[in-house]
């Protein structure tokens, strides 16, 4: 087991505590690296608006680490709306198209405090990264942002199938990193998200709200005053 050693002689039994050993780290994207939820949340609200359902923000949280035909499946379920398997692509691409647009003009302060320097101490310690979001528009965001550079494998909901809570798109990160899940670190702002990581046998750090986040291992609540040394402390057993 990660963490206990035990070592067996003929006179005692000896219980040496170790280290997790910190092989790579995966990130969610929204939320975690970049602040790019608030704009989701401004175009399926215009999408519900104009079908005549009432979305809020608070509704909104449900849609954290979901796919997007699932987020649109769960908007149309709020008004009892029913649509076709192609109106329904319609408005999906409506929606990304809106989303898209607004975040056409993303720049660097959309990245949370404290995420670069987070990167920059991985790659220097030779720590692997990757990223697995659901978002289609991931790689985007992150060439927009000039932060693709730091990531080893890149995991979005253009490669997945299946949306968290199942741990597809971490396991898929953990297989290209040709690394155990054992030996890797999951960061995600999302209860599914959490999930999808503990099923998938990653070590889960919440960021966000501890209440919220609660099946997490460890919750922190932001990126700024988080660096290496704090992560090999939270991480070990």
């Amino acid at each position: 087991m990660d963490g206990l050693r035990i070592i067996k002689t003929k006179d005692y039994l000896c219980v040496i505590t170790t280290q997790r050993m910190i092989q790579a780290c995966i990130f969610d994207l929204d939320g975690v690296i970049v602040d790019t939820a608030k704009y989701h949340f401004i175009a399926w609200a215009q999408m519900a608006e104009d079908l005549g359902i009432s979305f809020t923000e608070k509704e909104n949280e449900n849609l954290k680490g979901v796919g997007r035909m699932e987020s649109l499946e769960y908007i149309l379920s709020l008004g009892n709306v029913e649509k076709s398997h192609q109106e329904k692509a319609d408005l999906a691409q409506l929606k990304n198209e809106h989303y898209k647009q607004l975040i056409s003009n993303i720049n660097n302060e959309e990245i949370l405090p404290g995420v670069v320097s987070l990167l920059d101490e991985l790659k220097s310690s030779h720590i692997k990264i990757a990223l697995g979001s659901s978002s289609k528009n991931a790689r985007g965001i992150l060439n927009a942002l000039d932060l693709m550079k730091y990531f080893d494998v890149v995991v979005d909901g253009t490669d997945i199938t299946k949306s968290k809570p199942d741990p597809q798109v971490f396991t898929m990160g953990a297989d290209q990193l040709k690394l155990s899940p054992s030996h890797i670190v999951v960061f995600e702002d999302a209860y599914n998200g959490i999930e999808a990581a503990k099923q998938g046998g990653f070590f889960a750090i919440g960021v966000g709200d501890e209440n919220e986040l609660d099946n997490a291992d460890v919750v922190i609540p932001g990126m700024a005053d988080f660096n290496l040394n704090t992560l090999k402390q939270v991480a070990s057993l």
